[in-house]
């Protein structure tokens, strides 16, 4: 039986995750980038849903944004009911 995150794109998840951290802790994506010693493109294209982050570059992330690697690849913060 196939749940509701099954489609999810797991790249998407992150993108989601990713910017809206970002943006709850008012970092642009340069000052996040430079924080987790990635390139301001890279970043970027991770938000975007355009990169597929390694688990090294989600730990950066993670770290950067003081929270559990685990919070950048939660499914549930992606669900429909959650989408703008």
């Amino acid at each position: 039986m196939r749940n509701q995150t099954d489609s999810v794109d797991p790249c998407l998840v992150v993108a989601r995750n990713l910017k809206a951290l970002r943006k709850a802790r008012e970092l642009t994506q340069e000052q996040l980038a430079e924080k987790a010693e990635l390139h301001v493109n890279y970043v970027g294209g991770i938000e975007r849903g355009e990169r597929n982050a390694t688990i090294r570059n989600i730990k950066k992330l993670a770290k950067a944004l003081g929270v559990p690697m685990s919070v950048l690849v939660d499914e549930s913060a992606t669900a429909p009911s959650a989408q703008p």
